[in-house]
């Protein structure tokens, strides 16, 4: 017993470090603050209307009217039934946030070492540079959690694979199972779909090898474990990744069966995202020494300038004011790259570089070759139109590719690789595998080809480099060539700092493993300087873009938005409508959600054709468009910049009868046919749906009515009275995957009209409608969950059960 307590307390005593590590670092949250991220300010806004309905109801709504006039709620924080993995998601994520995230990069990738077989010390040190690399830190700090979320379980996965690569074909199982559910749960599928490229990539050299050495009954034998292991992983996520394909389908992820752009011009109708939508964010080529020297293309968009900075010098020697100044300041980027916004460095640490560039001596086989195919495979990818080539190959041919946009995101594998092979590296470097000479010989190589690229940029940076960026032109326009001599100047003093600072953090870590070879320094002490050393360099660097000033009262975070002038004037009324905000950019903001049923909203998988209508007609101001849409209030700019409501007095109500109906062959002539539409008495109706409606003229009658009676996101409830069947526009968005009509409590049809509501023929008396949000996708998924559950269950207790026999038969012998 005490032999086992001596082999567990060192890994007890890393588990505590971790949680030391992750709370020093973002400290204020043991004061009760929250970090403010931009991006999950705006899902708080879009996802308000579900969780007053859950708080008040005890129930869950898949469906919200407070965006884009109405979607599912599958990628708004909706939970499910059966959902079991996610419960173990949130009990080891047990920190506050975003503490329990880096948390999660420490244990992950400490596990992975420990499978490596690495020494618990190295692993240590490996999980500390992960989970530190400069790119994991600034995506916590901008809001991007589901992205850190799937990163953070990508070490659990490989650590199931490599294990039962191994032979370890149960324990490989339930890791990997338990890992990938873990990774699916995270909700993250652009993240999840690059581990899986990597993996593949890992199956090749594995399958190679496999062949090289005879042993290929073993690997098909790992496959098809690791294959059962996946699909019961997906079977624990059923219903997020089934209601999840279902939405993208109808989203602008999807394909869309229009055929033109807003201005007649031909639409490239392929299914997912465009050329260049897909590679807005590409990473330069140069760019990619970030990964070594942090602000080797200025640092992030909104980098601050040097102290003694040459251009604040200039602006004073033209007479600018302080204020002035500052305003100048603030529209120069330092950054001086091609990508439109760069938040921070993708900065790996120069520490790794070495040790990754000293591992490449040292590691043989099998790790070595897929970290190497990976990392030039993904460095190639992120460079996106930069690489047009194979980017394009991978738009067209390779499946899903073209669904994922921001392709520099694909560098998180890289973020993955290099300290594993890094640490394996001194693993190899710190043991007996080696010959002394082999490994000064390495030493010094690494040193050589490490320092020697660091001292040439140093030496020759005014040669190689302009620091020229792409809105130069203006300043020199502007201001005169000499003020934008002195912006590169101080763009210049940016990439010099910081290139002395990587070539002496790489010295210094020369030095520590020199002293180690000679003797003067023993392993542990050597390994405890690099941990110093580590820590200095990257946490040096993520503090310039995620600090304590991130930070705000919990109340700021859990109410980002307060009410305006024109939010408080639209609240007084209690009807039901909608609310469209021109004060700002409505189809990117979550602000008109937070309070209102709005037509606007925050998301990077739009309903589809609620997009189509804002690029056809919202966007330039049709104000019939609205109207069909119910937008009672438009949320305007008065002169002095504040937020006042203008009442739509010819909104068309939550339901009408029209009289008209004008038949469209195909999506381009629905989509046409509302340009200047009286949506009031006329309506637009597929050639698909004609068939439900008994004539295109209908007899209007003037005595007729509906009215909505009783609403709640999921049930509406309205009430008509006519003497002849009429048909009834909604201010609904159609969406048959889930919403079942029902007239006097027998289901009914609806179909299709003015491209994007529900419509209805109403029969003659008095009746009552009902709309039930009823998802089927949900009660599929959540028995396919339940299912997965039990198999895992089963599968877990007899695969203790034989491992206790196992020992117990072995203790007996």
């Amino acid at each position: 017993m005490r032999s086992s307590y001596k082999k567990i307390l060192p890994h007890l005593v890393v588990f505590a470090l971790f949680i030391v590590a992750a709370l020093a670092y973002f400290n204020p949250v043991l004061q009760g603050k929250k970090i403010f991220q931009s991006d999950i300010v705006q899902y708080t806004g879009m996802a308000k209307q579900q969780n007053d309905f859950r708080k008040a109801t005890g129930e869950e709504t898949y469906w919200t009217d407070g965006a884009f006039g109405g979607m599912p709620t599958y990628q708004l924080g909706a939970k499910y039934p059966n959902n079991y993995i996610k419960q173990l998601d949130l009990a080891i994520r047990f920190l506050p946030r975003p503490a329990d995230y880096l948390f999660l990069y420490f244990i992950g990738m400490y596990l992975l070492f420990l499978v490596l077989k690495v020494d618990y010390k190295l692993a240590f040190l490996g999980a500390l540079a992960f989970g530190f690399s400069t790119y994991l830190i600034i995506i916590l700090g901008v809001g991007h959690n589901a992205k850190a979320h799937a990163i953070a379980y990508m070490p659990f996965v490989l650590s199931g694979i490599f294990l039962t690569f191994r032979g370890k074909y149960l324990w490989g199982f339930l890791l990997l199972t338990l890992s990938m559910g873990l990774e699916l749960v995270a909700n993250h599928f652009q993240m999840t779909y690059y581990l899986m490229l990597l993996v593949i990539i890992i199956g090749i050299v594995y399958l190679i090898d496999a062949f090289k050495k005879k042993m290929l009954p073993h690997y098909f034998k790992a496959v098809g474990v690791m294959a059962g292991a996946v699909l019961i992983s997906i079977g624990l996520n059923a219903t997020n990744i089934l209601a999840t394909k279902e939405y993208a389908d109808t989203s602008t992820r999807g394909k869309t069966e229009l055929t033109i752009n807003a201005d007649n011009t031909p639409k490239d109708n392929k299914t997912g995202l465009d050329f260049d939508y897909i590679t807005e964010y590409s990473y330069g080529r140069l760019e990619s020494f970030n990964l070594f020297i942090p602000r080797f293309m200025g640092g992030s968009s909104t980098e601050a300038f040097p102290e003694d900075s040459k251009t604040v010098e200039s602006l004073m020697r033209m007479g600018a004011s302080a204020q002035e100044a500052n305003q100048v300041l603030s529209q120069i980027p330092m950054y001086w790259g091609d990508q439109s916004f760069v938040g921070a460095p993708a900065y790996i640490g120069a520490i790794i570089i070495f040790l990754a560039v000293l591992a490449l001596f040292l590691v043989r086989g099998r790790l070595k070759w897929w970290i190497v195919a990976g990392f030039i495979l993904t460095l190639l990818l992120s460079w996106g139109k930069n690489f047009s080539g194979l980017t394009e190959f991978f738009i067209d041919y390779v499946p899903l590719y073209n669904k994922f946009r921001a392709v520099s995101s694909i560098q998180v594998i890289i973020e993955l690789i290099l300290p594993i092979l890094a640490i394996v590296g001194l693993h190899q470097f710190f043991n007996k595998f080696e010959k002394e000479e082999e490994k000064k010989k390495a030493l010094l190589y690494a040193t050589g080809i490490v320092g020697g690229i660091t001292l040439i940029f140093i030496l020759f940076k005014s040669t190689l480099l302009d620091f020229a960026g792409p809105f130069d032109s203006y300043f020199r326009e502007e201001m005169g060539l000499p003020f934008v001599e002195a912006i590169r100047e101080d763009r210049m003093s940016l990439f010099t700092s910081d290139t002395i600072r990587s070539l002496i953090f790489v010295l210094l870590t020369a030095v520590v493993l020199w002293f180690f070879i000679k003797g003067t320094l023993k392993k542990g002490f050597a390994i405890g300087a690099l941990c110093i050393l580590v820590l200095v360099d990257l946490v040096g660097v993520d503090r310039r873009y995620v600090n304590e000033d991130d930070f705000v009262q919990a109340k700021v975070v859990d109410e980002p938005f307060q009410k305006n002038g024109a939010d408080i004037q639209i609240l007084e009324d209690d009807g039901h409508y909608r609310v469209y905000d021109a004060s700002t950019n409505a189809f990117n903001s979550g602000r008109a959600s937070y309070f209102h049923n709005a037509l606007g909203g925050y998301h990077a998988a739009k309903p589809g054709r609620m997009q189509d209508l804002f690029e056809f007609y919202i966007s330039k101001g049709d104000i019939g468009i609205l109207n069909m849409m119910n937008v009672r209030y438009i949320i305007v700019q008065n002169k002095n910049g504040g937020a006042v409501a203008q009442r739509n007095p010819y909104a068309n109500g939550a339901a009408w009868f029209v009289e008209n109906v004008l038949p469209a062959e195909n999506a381009n002539e629905e989509i046409r046919l509302l340009d200047s539409l009286n949506t009031k008495v006329t309506a637009v109706v597929n050639k698909d749906f004609l068939s439900k409606i008994p004539s295109q003229k209908i007899a209007r009658d003037s005595t007729a009515s509906i009215e909505l009676f009783s609403y709640q996101p999921n049930y509406l409830v309205y009430e008509a009275s006519t003497k002849s069947p009429q048909l009834a526009i909604f201010s609904e968005v159609y969406y048959p995957k889930g919403w079942n009509a029902y007239i006097n409590g027998k289901p009914a049809e609806y179909f299709r009209a003015n491209y994007l509501l529900r419509a209805m023929v109403i029969p003659s008396g008095n009746n009552k409608i009902e709309f039930k949000f009823e998802p089927k996708v949900i009660q599929t998924g959540s028995t396919i969950s339940l299912v997965s559950s039990i198999i895992f269950l089963l599968i877990l207790l007899s695969g203790l059960y034989f491992a206790y026999r196992k020992n117990d038969l072995k203790a007996s012998s």
